[in-house]
């Protein structure tokens, strides 16, 4: 049986990744201060949208793709995987349902699985990972699905911002406690649960915040040599590094990688900010 992943653009993929293929995304717009308007597609220019995010006090939103946008995907493959960033931050993933429940008048044999990661950036990443391992097993599909929603059930992920700057424009802190934070340099360590955003703890410095986040991911994690560390970073490279190495000096998980925010990503980890998943 042919498969197909698809993945909209919050799907953080690695230059080898996208060569081969192994997602076909569709792009959300991203839009800043009422005038700047983008596709987050491989035309987006990360150093542009981030310079114009801070020259507005305005909040930078993103329009989740058409159901036909995802429709126009569903050729080409007997059985087809829609990953979505997480419904609680994106109606991507009420789209995409609406395209399979759209497509299936016509194609009522047809296998489209739409999974909400409940997660983002290189949560959705892993998880598009996972799916193209069940069928490298040659699993059979009823058991993909199960497998593929136990483990993004199981999947965690934790970032930590440079800047509290993207979420007091949200409404999601306060500038008071935005201005508090950046007096006292503290740095809020984050983390996904059942699809929405935590904090769960803090630390004065991006390295100390870091190093806390790296601790208390190796605390947490549970069968690391059967899983996959995959970080994303906005504009951090050696940041990124560094949080990968720290974090291979404390676990042994079985692979790791790194990649660049795209559109979507950079839009919520802003500059400097790291995404860390697994």
């Amino acid at each position: 049986m042919s498969y197909k992943i698809i993945g909209d653009s919050c799907t953080d993929l690695t230059p080898g990744m996208k060569k081969e293929g192994m997602v076909t995304l569709v792009p959300l717009t991203l839009e800043v201060g009422g005038q700047y308007r983008v596709k987050d597609d491989e035309g987006f220019n990360q150093a542009e949208f981030l310079a114009q995010m801070k020259k507005t006090n305005d909040a930078a939103k993103s329009a989740c793709p058409s159901p036909d946008a995802f429709m126009e995907n569903f050729e080409g493959a007997d059985e087809v995987f829609v990953i979505t960033l997480s419904g609680k931050l994106s109606g991507s993933f009420n789209s995409a349902v609406l395209a399979k429940k759209i497509y299936l008048e016509e194609h009522p044999k047809a296998r489209i699985c739409i999974i909400d990661s409940k997660s983002a950036s290189v949560g959705q990443t892993l998880i598009a990972l996972k799916i193209k391992e069940c069928y490298e097993r040659k699993m059979s599909y009823p058991d993909i699905l199960e497998e593929v929603r136990s483990f993004r059930d199981n999947l965690s992920t934790y970032f930590v911002l440079d800047s509290l700057d993207v979420l007091v424009k949200n409404g999601r802190v306060s500038r008071f406690v935005a201005s508090f934070a950046g007096v006292l340099n503290i740095k809020g360590i984050m983390a996904g649960e059942d699809g929405g955003i935590v904090k769960r703890d803090q630390a004065r410095g991006m390295k100390k915040a870091l190093s806390k986040m790296a601790a208390r991911i190796a605390e947490e994690v549970k069968d690391p040599e059967n899983r996959i560390l995959a970080i994303a970073h906005c504009n951090a490279k050696e940041r990124a590094e560094s949080v990968k190495e720290e974090l291979l000096s404390l676990v042994k998980f079985k692979d790791a990688f790194i990649v660049d925010t795209a559109g979507v990503s950079s839009m919520y980890a802003n500059d400097g900010g790291i995404i860390v998943a697994y």
